[in-house]
């Protein structure tokens, strides 16, 4: 069986942006809405120099940056390894799936990390549709297009909810990891569509 992973709802990006905007303040006496258990590691007391750079200063646009992108990567990998297992499946999209797991696995640890070094909660939001859609009648060829089209959705959806993180993100991390997902996604979603259309 492969799970169908379908992006979030427009409803459910606009909510996660709008939250993940509300807090760009740090400190007492900033202007910014203050949202509950979002930002309580961006105090106004200064970090310790020997804290380190990924548990310096942050905000709730980067917990929910890594809130969201934690199972949305997951599923990616998840959705990868399905085709891995799978026989038959053009060499191509095999290579790709391989690339996609390879990549978001680590991405995964350093988001976690993250959050633990910001003492932020590890709750994630539940924001996917998990429906399933069963593969065992497909041959290779159909099952690479179901997974090329679901991943390009999936893709399209991770880039909405990335580009917020590069304009009200606070942490340098977190920020230059959300460029590399967008630059890398967008590279991969025209990689993909042109194996569609080979297929």
């Amino acid at each position: 069986m492969i799970k169908k992973f379908l992006p979030l709802s427009a409803t459910a990006i606009a909510a996660a942006i709008a939250l993940a905007g509300c807090t760009t303040g740090t400190g007492p006496g900033s202007s910014g809405t203050s949202m509950p258990n979002m930002d309580h590691g961006s105090s106004s007391a200064a970090p310790a120099r020997s804290t380190p750079a990924s548990a310096a200063d942050h905000n709730a646009a980067d917990v929910m940056f890594a809130w969201i992108m934690i199972p949305h990567h997951a599923q990616a990998v998840e959705m990868s390894d399905v085709m891995l297992a799978k026989k038959d499946i053009p060499a191509d999209v095999t290579a790709l799936a391989t690339r996609i797991k390879a990549a978001q696995g680590p991405e995964i640890d350093t988001m976690t990390g993250w959050l633990k070094s910001w003492n932020e909660s590890m709750q994630e939001p539940n924001a996917h549709d998990m429906s399933t859609q069963g593969t065992g009648g497909m041959d290779g060829s159909e099952a690479a297009k179901l997974f090329l089209n679901q991943m390009i959705v999936h893709h399209e959806g991770a880039i909405v909810l990335v580009k917020n993180e590069s304009t009200a993100g606070k942490n340098p991390e977190a920020v230059k990891l959300g460029q590399a997902i967008v630059t890398a996604q967008e590279a991969e979603i025209q990689e993909m569509r042109a194996m569609l259309a080979r297929l």
